[in-house]
């Protein structure tokens, strides 16, 4: 990625700019600006000034404004689609799936954040009876979003759709390799909202997004690998900005001996290989009962027939989007086979300079970077296991904990349980991110904060609670004029209330 210096409309000073290229081509796709760190703070500043008027809105005006951005995106899903697919290579109905779930995330988040963020009475207890309780939650003010290049609408939206729900504007910094699908959305909201700045975008590199983490936004939500995210938090440290990180992941896909191999062995082949193999959610070690270990390997390996990366129409398998990853994949691949990995599909010889083909390896040793660091590359780990309790042990043992997958007819749920992890699909995988109303977040090294459903509604608010006195309290305990005959009567009442062993029931 070159940068270069253009000359500003209206002044001699040069901006520098960024080209962002098509990866399987290497054309460029859109030329835009590095914004500086005044640039930022000036973006910043103009979300800050909206924000007096957006999250004075009530709940019901912000919804209808979302909900007409929410039918501009479905009627120009064919366009966002072709940008996206130019921009990250990914097959345009890859492009489009992606761009269905944001749109449904949109709609759930302006249906329901009244309900679940407006006010709402709690119990006062015995010992404030007379005291009225409230909770709300109210917007915080700005929000800044780094979005990923991976997902590049999908993803932020889980926390753009989420934060305006809420009453914030936002300033978004999209990945430098999807920058104008970041300014597509944005110029499409403002659009809906006769062009005042609730979302903003500013394009450029690592610098840039770290103006955005210094500038004294209310909340920043970041999605990308787990180093860039502690350097995000130790920029937002400076400003104790509270942040949302949502990392990598290394998830495993469990197939038990009762599992329906068909289905199992088709979502291992999707989760792993749809997208290039670049998803923080996908599928890159399977850990199948021994019992049906052969049978599952025949069942994928017939189903990835013919399954192959390309630039062509017939290929359901981009290029990698970011460059330098091809290196870690070749390094992963390399690694599990020189320790003792059978090659079951592609190998070494799948990784070229844009695309990498899909790559199935077995009995790979729990030690090699493939099984322990996050490959972000179309390949499947498959190994063996002599029970569920070892898959577990398995997969748990790694310092991530995004998501993952359970495949079995009896023990699916009781499994997915006592997985170390933010997010488990029985019998599928990857169906919680479809799933408004459900939390999409990781523990570990996979972050923390959660998007989506009522709590990521709740990440972009602070509580507001509220107590109004109904009448005179019968004893009243804040005041210097509390006597100890007041105090013999608490201790009374205390002891009345919580002294007693009570069974629970």
């Amino acid at each position: 990625m070159t940068a270069t210096l253009e000359p500003t409309a209206g002044t001699d000073a040069p901006t520098e700019t960024f080209d962002s290229l098509n990866p399987a081509t290497g054309d460029v796709v859109g030329t835009h600006p590095i914004a500086s760190k005044a640039d930022v703070d000036a973006a910043v500043a103009r979300a800050r000034d909206t924000a007096d008027w957006w999250g004075n809105l009530s709940f019901d005006e912000r919804a209808e404004y979302l909900l007409t951005w929410r039918s501009v995106l479905t009627r120009r899903i064919a366009q966002l689609a072709e940008l996206s697919h130019r921009e990250t290579g990914k097959p345009h109905g890859d492009a489009q799936l992606e761009i269905v779930l944001a749109i449904d995330h949109i709609a759930w988040a302006a249906k329901h954040a009244k309900k679940v963020l407006g006010p709402h009475k709690v119990k006062s207890g015995l010992l404030m009876a007379n005291q009225a309780a409230t909770v709300e939650y109210r917007s915080l003010g700005v929000v800044g979003v780094i979005g990923p290049w991976n997902y590049p609408v999908f993803t932020p939206m889980g926390s753009i759709a989420y934060a305006l729900a809420a009453g914030n504007t936002v300033v978004f910094k999209p990945s430098e390799y999807t920058p104008g699908v970041g300014q597509w959305l944005a110029d499409s909201l403002t659009e809906v909202v006769h062009g005042r700045a609730v979302l903003q975008v500013v394009t450029g590199l690592g610098e840039t997004g770290n103006a955005l983490c210094t500038s004294g936004v209310d909340k920043l939500a970041f999605t990308g690998s787990g180093r860039t995210g502690k350097k995000v938090m130790a920029a937002c440290a400076e400003n104790l900005t509270p942040v949302i990180i949502e990392a990598g992941g290394k998830d495993s896909l469990i197939v038990d001996e009762d599992a329906n191999l068909t289905k199992a062995a088709e979502a291992a082949l999707w989760g792993g290989m749809s997208n290039a193999g670049q998803t923080c959610i996908g599928t890159e070690r399977v850990y199948v009962h021994e019992r049906v270990f052969d049978s599952f390997m025949t069942e994928i390996l017939s189903q990835a027939k013919g399954l192959r990366a390309g630039a062509d129409s017939g290929a359901k398998i981009g290029p990698i989007t970011m460059p330098s990853q091809i290196d870690v994949i070749r390094t992963h691949i390399d690694d599990a086979i020189d320790k003792g990995a059978h090659v079951a599909l592609g190998g070494k010889d799948a990784v070229g300079d844009r695309f990498v083909q899909p790559t199935i390896l077995t009995h790979v040793p729990e030690d090699s970077v493939g099984m322990t660091e996050e490959t972000f590359g179309p390949t499947l780990a498959i190994n063996p296991v002599a029970s569920m309790d070892e898959a577990v042990e398995l997969t748990n043992a790694t310092s991530y904990g995004l998501a993952g997958a359970v495949f079995s007819k009896k023990r699916g749920m009781e499994i997915a349980k006592r997985i170390r992890s933010g997010m488990t699909s029985v019998n599928s995988v990857i169906a919680f991110a479809g799933v408004p109303t459900l939390p999409f977040g990781g523990v570990g090294e996979s972050g923390f904060g959660r998007i989506h459903g009522p709590d990521g509604l709740k990440e972009f608010t602070y509580a507001k609670a509220i107590t109004r006195q109904k009448y005179r309290p019968p004893m009243l305990l804040t005041s210097f004029a509390r006597d100890p005959k007041t105090d013999a009567r608490v201790a009374s009442l205390i002891t009345l209330l919580h002294g007693g062993k009570k069974t629970i029931k």
